[in-house]
């Protein structure tokens, strides 16, 4: 899942795994010695190059790695696994396939501001602030202020990656989309009956409402006025982190204000 520059094929082949083990040059390109020395590394364009930098040649090793395993979802996933070493890897790729497959296009890019822009509703960059409870911490994310059962709405294209009770965010729920963006939604009132694990959603489809739930065991209410948290991480196939979400929501709050 690291990506070895700006691409569209986020694969990742270590250059040893690439070249192969015994080959002198870790920047070796050429398919033929790639080939001797028992290399990962393809030429996926006819140019007698294997660069591991190349889009080409790096999607079409993957999908030659790939098909020895097999085609099936269950072989895929294996040898997914084997790759990336990662569970987390292997969920994030067939979620995206998922997707890709229930709506044939990679034309996916809308995107929803988390509540209707007709009920009342604040907020301001919180990214960062200080937190207390619990212990000393940042805050990861944006609070949209908003009364009681006013409706969540998933912002992007994604796939529900978890729901349930946190101790901290109450009631929440992640959502990872096409970018690889995890969007986290804390202090819900409640979920939409149709949302689950495993849900394809759309940019405003309903999950939730606002409410003021967490920081306490499950179920406990009322610490704090009712908002949304809205968070946002990146995963980099080794570890994840959040970034600021503030931007994002100002530009879609007024893409869609423009087109209503």
């Amino acid at each position: 899942m690291i990506a070895a520059r700006a691409s569209f094929v986020s694969i990742y082949f270590s250059p040893r795994d690439w070249v192969g083990a015994l080959n002198p040059d870790l920047e070796d390109k050429n398919a033929l010695n790639i080939g001797i020395f028992d290399g990962s590394g393809l030429d996926g364009n006819a140019d007698g190059e294997a660069d591991r930098l190349n889009d080409h040649d790096v999607l079409y090793t993957m999908a030659k790695k790939i098909s020895t395993y097999g085609f099936d979802d269950e072989n895929i996933r294996i040898a997914l696994w084997d790759h990336y070493q990662r569970d987390q890897a292997v969920r994030i790729i067939t979620g995206h396939a998922n997707i890709y497959a229930k709506y044939q296009t990679v034309s996916l890019h809308d995107n929803a501001f988390p509540v209707p822009l007709h009920y009342n509703y604040s907020y301001k960059s919180t990214w960062g602030a200080k937190r207390g409870w619990g212990g000393r911490r940042i805050h990861e994310g944006t609070d949209i202020f908003a009364g009681y059962s006013t409706p969540v709405r998933a912002t992007t294209y994604g796939i529900v990656e978890l729901k349930g009770w946190n101790e901290y965010g109450g009631w929440r729920i992640g959502i990872r989309d096409l970018d690889n963006v995890y969007h986290y939604y804390a202090h819900l009132h409640g979920f939409a009956e149709d949302i689950e694990e495993g849900t394809i959603v759309t940019p405003g489809t309903v999950i939730g409402s606002v409410g003021s739930s967490g920081y306490g065991k499950p179920g406990t209410q009322g610490k704090f006025p009712p908002h949304l948290h809205y968070g946002v991480y990146r995963d980099n196939g080794i570890s994840e982190w959040s970034f600021d979400p503030y931007p994002k929501l100002r530009m879609w709050e007024q893409k869609e204000r423009q087109k209503s």
